[in-house]
């Protein structure tokens, strides 16, 4: 058990992440009682994780250093501040504002920690000579960035009479968030579309390019949705809106192509389909995109968006059943091995 505390992988958090996007998906469809099952089952997993990563930065310390100094390890950490911003949005709905405020700023200090590190790792201790260590999985910096602003725009009521610091503060990071994501799905096209390429490059981290502009969207629609009380923002929204529809259709775009990929690796290839924690990247943007059109469906006013969430939503939970029955097995696997050694 040891071992596996040792090795526990910061992406295990994308767990909560889809989890919580699903419940959130499911509220918005009228599935409150299934909604309900998925919240408690994503703050309970929250809480594990935080305390196991807690056990393993004081007992295997050195192991949590090379991950935070590793290129490819590094931005998988921004899995903690989406899930915390995740958890913080279903205690909100269920009535707990100063939990939600809470789990706000923690999440925001762990990403300002994050950001600065993994930009200092990617300058002073990457050594590569090409853009192969790139992956999609640095996107979740952008899922992290997102999400503060999806949890800032439902706490910001709040402040009260400054609320307009947390509304300015939430559109800084949606815009800050559509740089990062410009500059990281540059860097991502150019690696899959001009460096060679092999099946074991692919993995489910890829869906985080997807889920990154699906948030962004999210993102835009909550902004859309806010009452601004100050001018300068209300003057952002045709802005906003625009840039919304092309980050939701820039993901519709990208799901086919996704899915391509998989039938290149597991069908043409033959790679063995094996539950690893990074599958819940792929569970997380499918309900997100999810929420994502559901959203932008009521605001346009345009049905067939509401009806491709309804699809969708059956789609993350056959995901989601299919990740948690490996995840499952893993765990009985590494009780079986652990009772055998004693």
């Amino acid at each position: 058990m040891y071992n596996a505390l040792e090795s526990l992988h910061p992406g295990n958090f994308a767990f909560v992440m889809a989890t919580g996007i699903i419940s959130v998906a499911l509220e918005a469809q009228g599935f409150g009682g299934l909604s309900f099952v998925f919240s408690i089952i994503a703050i309970i997993a929250w809480v594990i994780l935080i305390l196991l990563c807690i056990a393993r930065a004081i007992v295997f310390y050195k192991a949590v250093f090379i991950d935070l100094t590793s290129p490819r390890m590094v931005f998988s950490y921004f899995t903690l501040v989406a899930a915390t911003d995740i958890v913080g949005i279903l205690l909100h709905s269920y009535g707990f504002i100063i939990l939600a405020v809470v789990c706000w700023f923690i999440a925001f200090t762990f990403w300002c920690l994050l950001l600065y590190l993994a930009f200092s790792v990617l300058t002073f201790l990457s050594h590569e000579q090409n853009v192969n260590i790139m992956h999609g999985g640095w996107l979740i910096t952008i899922v992290g960035t997102q999400s503060l602003v999806l949890l800032g725009i439902t706490i910001a009521p709040s402040f009260g009479e400054y609320m307009h610091y947390m509304m300015m503060e939430v559109h800084l990071l949606w815009g800050l968030g559509l740089v990062l994501y410009g500059i990281f799905v540059t860097l991502f096209c150019y690696r899959i579309f001009f460096l060679s390429l092999k099946p074991q490059d692919l993995s489910p981290l890829l869906w985080v390019v997807m889920g990154a502009a699906a948030i962004s969207a999210n993102g835009g629609t909550s902004l859309l949705e806010s009452q601004d009380q100050l001018p300068f923002l209300t003057n952002q929204k045709p802005f906003i809106d625009g840039i919304t529809l092309m980050l939701w259709s820039w993901a519709t775009w990208l799901i086919p192509l996704l899915a391509l990929f998989g039938v290149w690796k597991h069908i043409v290839h033959k790679k063995p389909l094996a539950y690893e924690p990074i599958a819940w990247s792929m569970v997380f943007p499918l309900g997100m995109y999810t929420v994502a059109s559901e959203r932008i469906g009521h605001i346009a006013q345009f049905p067939p968006m509401i009806w491709i969430s309804q699809i969708m939503i059956l789609i993350a939970l056959i995901a989601w059943v299919l990740s948690l029955t490996g995840l499952l097995s893993k765990i009985w696997r590494l009780l079986a091995v652990a009772s055998l050694q004693n």
